[in-house]
């Protein structure tokens, strides 16, 4: 009597992930190409290393993103929406003004702290002039929502007294953003020159409260902190 043997079924590879989860497949993607662009930049980064660490083909990054300079542009409005999205759940809607402006600097240094190619994908597109970014209305929808959030919270605080009037909201912005962005951006050339590790925690965390207090003394009518 002969033996019937079963077909053993193939394992699930990249390909089928792809049809099953293609919304995780582009996550894991732009989320190895971020580093792979901060790390070399775009002209250094290469498509077989993303593909390499992702275990996904050239061919599904390509059918994906098209080719490395879109991957790239995708990698970056990424970027952007990351931070966007953590101020957005930020819950600091019913704070007094002066602990909302507090929460939402110290949010992106620690933000900043944490994803580094988000800073390092910033330096480098100004290097290209920001001739990607121009081509992305996301990124610049995106903006628009965080000059909305700064600028709620610094209306609420003039009309309560404790921020003095004439401020320019992007202005503002640019000032947290200047703050929180040096600290990731040259902490190794300022660690090396004054012989002090920028990177400690203690550092950090001092270099936090003086960001925050910097901006409370701008912001503030009497040119002090208010009481928090």
């Amino acid at each position: 009597m002969a033996v019937i043997k079963k077909e053993r079924k193939p394992k699930p590879d990249a390909s089928t992930t792809r049809i099953q989860d293609p919304e995780g497949t582009r996550r894991n993607i732009l989320e190895i190409a971020s580093k792979e662009f901060a790390l070399n930049g775009l002209s250094g980064a290469r498509i077989d290393e993303i593909a390499a660490r992702t275990r996904f083909s050239k061919r599904m990054i390509y059918y994906y993103f098209g080719d490395k300079e879109g991957l790239y542009l995708r990698a970056l409005e990424n970027a952007y929406r990351q931070v966007r999205e953590g101020e957005a759940q930020l819950d600091i809607e019913g704070l007094p003004p002066v602990a909302a402006l507090t929460r939402l600097v110290e949010f992106t240094f620690d933000h900043h702290h944490r994803h580094e190619e988000f800073i390092r994908m910033v330096m480098i597109e100004n290097i290209h002039h920001g001739q990607y970014l121009e081509q992305s209305d996301a990124i610049r929808e995106l903006n628009v929502t965080a000059i909305d959030h700064i600028s709620r919270i610094y209306s609420r605080g003039v009309e309560e007294g404790v921020f003095r009037p004439g401020l320019d909201a992007v202005e503002l912005h640019w000032q947290v953003s200047a703050l929180c962005f040096f600290n990731v951006s040259n902490r190794t050339t300022f660690s090396m020159i004054f012989g002090r590790d920028f990177g400690a925690p203690a550092q950090l965390e001092r270099l936090k409260r003086n960001s925050v207090e910097m901006l409370l003394r701008f912001v503030a009518k009497d040119e002090a902190p208010a009481e928090r």
